[in-house]
């Protein structure tokens, strides 16, 4: 299995990361013989993946430090670095490879604190792999002063260091970095090849999969969890069902409490195990008692990281409702889908019957203002408006369409 085999439906962006692999590959090979460097490579210091939500910027992004990080025997018969199962593809899959370091945003913003010692890293030679390679997630939620300390490291970078970096758009991030960068742009897969990788890949069974894949318009990462996960598939339905539960104002709010519940919940549960892995591995590297005493002195150790993983509970929370809110704002696609009379294949099928009974109780004018609704709620949790005020605010706006 190759470490590309999970980019789908992106041919020709792998097809120009295994040329920059083979060339990067090159260059190393040709560094340890003592040889001149190749005239001509493809290779470059700094990368930036953009792409819409679901495309799989990170996904690509790590198969390419995989294949910078591949040491398989192969490679000097000719075959293509990135071969999935040597040490160096494996580690750097799996997020433990020692040279190359992933910097997640924990909270709304990646604060200037988060990335020092990642720049300081990005300085140094490799410790045992074949690059240095520096994977920002989030890159658009860079906030001035650590994206000015990015700049600065991709300015003027070590000589096998390389940066990856994930951003929605070119417009996320500055100009001065992303000039600075190689572009590499992904596209929404194709529906029917997310489904095809639910089937192959995790085992779905296909019908479940064309489902799934068509509900989140080959959002990847939401597909799987839709198709693998029962609680994903009861939020959904709970969500699809919030149209026609607007009968009144009591009704509204009590939509909008139940909302945010669930998305409290979410965010809950895929919070509590990492917090209690980061928490455990905190105690032991502190020296903790068998007891679970923790040492003199470390009471403010153990409250930055209870800071920052109620930053992240947050932050998990605000997302799991733009998850609710992207479902809501397909299921009023579908429904202008049908006002319209439009041949474009409905999202939601499932509960068709449910889209075809708002549309004949509304106008197209209701729907796109419903939609602008959904919209306004997305950017009022962005400016940080309190959750439970901007969906309250959001399902009396769909009442009245």
């Amino acid at each position: 299995m190759a470490v590309w085999d999970d980019m789908v439906g992106q041919q020709r962006v792998q097809a120009q990361l295994e040329a920059a692999a083979r060339d990067a590959d090159a260059l190393v090979t040709s560094h340890e013989r003592g040889e001149p460097a190749p005239t001509a490579s493809t290779m470059t210091h700094a990368w930036l993946f953009t792409g819409p939500p679901g495309s799989g910027r990170v996904t690509a992004a790590r198969a390419f430090a995989a294949a910078l990080q591949c040491t398989s025997p192969d490679r000097a018969l000719g075959g293509a670095p990135g071969c999935g199962f040597c040490d160096g593809c494996h580690t750097a899959l799996i997020g433990t490879h020692a040279d190359v370091s992933s910097v997640v945003a924990i909270g709304s913003q990646i604060l200037v604190e988060a990335m020092r010692d990642t720049v300081r890293k990005s300085f140094t030679a490799p410790a045992n792999g074949r690059w240095q390679v520096i994977l920002v997630e989030d890159a658009e939620r860079l906030n001035e002063k650590s994206a000015n300390a990015v700049l600065k490291a991709v300015e003027e970078p070590a000589a096998r260091t390389v940066w990856l970096l994930c951003a929605p758009s070119l417009d996320d991030v500055l100009p001065t970095i992303r000039s600075r960068c190689r572009l590499l742009t992904l596209s929404t897969p194709p529906v029917d090849a997310v489904a095809d990788f639910l089937v192959r890949r995790d085992g779905v069974e296909p019908g479940a999969a064309a489902a799934a894949a068509r509900a989140t318009q080959g959002h990847i990462a939401r597909a799987r969890r839709l198709a693998t996960d029962e609680r994903a598939r009861a939020r959904r339905a709970t969500v699809l069902r919030l149209p026609l539960r607007l009968d009144d104002i009591g009704q509204c709010l009590k939509a909008a409490q139940e909302l945010v519940d669930a998305a409290t919940e979410d965010a809950s549960q895929l919070a509590e195990e990492l917090d209690a892995k980061e928490t455990e591995e905190l105690k032991a590297a502190m020296g903790a008692s068998a007891g679970g005493r923790m040492p003199r002195g470390t009471a403010g150790v153990m409250k930055e990281l209870e800071d920052k993983q109620k930053r992240r509970r947050t932050r998990a929370q605000r997302d799991s409702l733009d998850l609710a809110l992207t479902d809501l704002t397909s299921f009023y696609r579908d429904v202008l889908a049908v006002q319209f009379g439009s041949r474009t294949a409905l999202a939601h099928t499932d509960v068709q019957d449910a889209v075809e009974r708002v549309a004949r109780a509304s106008t197209p004018e209701a729907t796109l203002r419903r939609i602008e609704a959904v919209v306004a709620c997305r950017e009022a949790l962005d400016g940080n408006v309190a959750p439970l005020l901007a969906v309250e605010a959001m399902a009396v706006s769909l009442r009245s369409g």
